[in-house]
């Protein structure tokens, strides 16, 4: 069966690529009053740009009319004077207005675009997330989702705009000083832009070993914290501190030679904008010298450089942030072009229950080719009965559990539920009539209440009262200050193993789903917390088609039937009492488990 893969091709190559993918998200064709926000946007763009291009006139004549001292010219002056600042206040407010145009634009398109990435993580299968790390998901997906914003502004308000002024630059040059000066500048711009291009691409490749090493640092950090009780049971904090020190090392040894890279990049564009400068200001002294151009003409060439280099500098910051988010959108887009590997097939019905009745029809999985976990496995389980699972670890049992919720589609054979196959028909009809009380009771970081009604997107608060007491956790919330608000801590720290396991019980039976699914519900428990356990666990299960998936043998004696695993291949099927008799694998196991409990009672006398 083929992973869950993405593109690896790289992002160089796919920049273009990635861009295209990203102009959806700034020109939404579903949302007309964007676009609108856009265009106003762009308005004011170039209206502030028209007005900066006139203010170094009016600075130039304010300056040549200094020169000859009069009443008249010290109006001129001081006329031109005023319109210059008033100028200068007016390209601050449109820039202003830009930006309070365009501001719902760049946060509705951050929004659109994480909300389709966290719809495609939860759709990806069960192998990709048991192969990814958690951290470097979540941290790619925030450098890709805050890119977006600072792509939109750049590229609608800089690139743009940059352009637009270096031609109208270029055509003023020409008018009034010549071809000389546009070709002076002409050169440093495509000198500054090529050296700004090639420096970058060096630094990128620098980001992308920072983007790796950092998701490694925080992967290590999130996977320690995670695990604090482990940590402390091996006396293990100093190896994780080494273990996250060695990766936060590397990551600031990265970053070191990327700051070290911008201080190259920033001397090498001052060294190519200040050449021009003091070439430019020489000729023009030497104009003036010759009776050519006039005071004026140098304040005027002056001001229009330095109006030039600021998006200049702007623009190698812009190229610079367009190549790191491009890498990181490139990161986003390859988790969002994984492929899914269980999808429902077009047109698809939902799964229509009358009988739950599950039959496994020569069934064939593995999780990788060379490691075959079930082979031709077939056997039903009755509606309303309860069928034990058993079997030596490694057997397959927990896979007939996955392949259940159709978490991985069977390499062969059929899953049939009520004589549909589960292949044919929608994952979330097919989940929502299967419950599930798991080993390991993972609960959110929320309240028990939330956690309860977390069963069913529409309980109200008496399903979960209902739950809670049929669960038989109802006395222990009521004696809570907090009741049902009361906080369960990450994971569900801050309950014991039998509260997390009553409050996951409670969770199914908000669901009320007509399958249930015992995934060794009770083996991480203690011997009176599993037998309260299982009285709850036998009370919910009346009336349910039941699969109890169980290690200690003694928690499924009275099932209706029980089948033994050996190697993914059914090797006995019976009842309790007929499997001892066949003296078998299950006789053995249950040999075994006897002297087990024998021996821990000896030494716990």
């Amino acid at each position: 069966m083929p992973p869950d893969t993405a593109d690896n091709r790289p992002l160089e190559a796919d920049g273009w690529l990635t861009l295209r993918r990203f102009l959806p998200y700034l020109w939404p064709r579903d949302n007309p009053s964007l676009r609108g926000r856009i265009i106003a946007a762009m308005g004011f763009v170039l209206t502030a740009k028209a007005v900066v291009l006139s203010l170094p006139f009016a600075y130039k004549y304010a300056v040549d009319a200094m020169t000859v001292p009069s009443n008249e010219a010290a109006m001129v002056a001081l006329a031109l004077v005023l319109a210059y600042g008033l100028g200068r206040f007016t390209s601050v407010a449109f820039d202003n207005l830009r930006n309070i145009a365009f501001e719902r634009v760049g946060q509705v398109a951050t929004f659109n675009l994480a909300q389709d990435v966290f719809r495609r993580l939860h759709r990806l299968s069960l192998r990709f997330h048991l192969g990814r790390r958690t951290g470097e998901v979540t941290k790619t997906i925030e450098r890709g989702t805050k890119s977006i914003d600072t792509m939109l502004y750049f590229l609608l308000f800089n690139i743009a705009p940059t352009a637009i002024e270096l031609i109208a630059v270029g055509i003023i040059f020409y008018i009034n000083f010549g071809w000389e000066l546009v070709a002076a500048t002409s050169i440093t711009v495509v000198a500054y832009i090529s050296v700004t291009r090639w420096i970058t691409e060096w630094r990128t490749k620098l980001r992308r070993e920072m983007n790796d090493l950092d998701g490694k640092a925080l992967d290590r950090a999130v996977d320690s914290l995670l695990n604090y009780e482990t940590v402390k049971y091996f006396g293990a904090e100093t190896r994780e501190e080494e273990r996250y020190s060695a990766a936060a090392g590397a990551y600031a040894e990265a970053a070191i030679k990327s700051e070290n890279s911008l201080a190259i990049l920033n001397i090498s564009q001052s060294l190519i904008t200040n050449t021009l400068m003091a070439g430019a200001m020489a000729l023009t002294v030497w104009g003036w010298s010759q009776g050519r151009l006039t005071v004026g003409d140098l304040v005027l060439v002056n001001t229009y450089l330095l109006q030039l280099f600021r998006p200049l500098d702007l623009l190698g910051f812009v190229y610079r942030s367009i190549r790191q988010g491009l890498v990181d959108m490139g990161e986003m887009f390859k988790l969002m072009d994984t492929n899914v590997e269980v999808q429902d097939k077009p047109g698809a019905p939902a799964l229509l229950i009358n009988r739950p009745h599950i039959t496994f029809d020569h069934v064939s999985f593995g999780y990788e080719p060379e490691r075959q976990i079930l082979n031709n496995l077939s056997f039903e389980v009755p509606a309303g009965s309860t069928v034990a699972i058993v079997g030596p670890s490694g057997a397959g049992k927990s896979t007939i559990a996955r392949l259940l919720f159709r978490f991985y589609d069977t390499q062969a054979g059929r899953i049939l539920i009520d004589g549909q196959d589960i292949a044919g028909v929608t994952q979330e009809s097919l989940r929502a009539a299967i419950g599930i009380v798991p080993q390991d009771s993972v609960l959110f970081n929320d309240t028990i209440g939330y956690n309860i009604a977390y069963g069913s997107g529409g309980a109200r608060d008496e399903d979960v009262v209902a739950a809670a007491r049929d669960a038989s956790i109802l006395p222990f919330v009521e004696q809570l200050p907090d009741g049902f608000g009361t906080e369960v801590g990450e994971r569900g720290l801050k309950l014991s193993g039998g509260e997390k396991q009553r409050v996951t019980i409670a969770r199914t039976l908000v669901k009320n789903p007509p399958i249930l699914l015992l995934d060794e519900a009770t083996s991480a428990l203690d011997s009176r917390t599993e037998q309260d356990i299982l009285s709850t666990l036998k009370r919910v299960a009346k009336g349910r088609t039941t699969i109890a998936i169980a290690h200690r043998l003694s928690t499924i004696a009275d099932a209706d039937r029980i089948l033994v695993l050996d190697q993914g291949k059914l090797a006995e099927a019976g009842r309790h009492r007929d499997l001892l008799a066949a003296d078998g694998l299950y006789a053995d196991m249950w040999t075994r488990q006897l002297a087990e409990r024998e021996q821990e009672s000896q030494a716990a006398e």
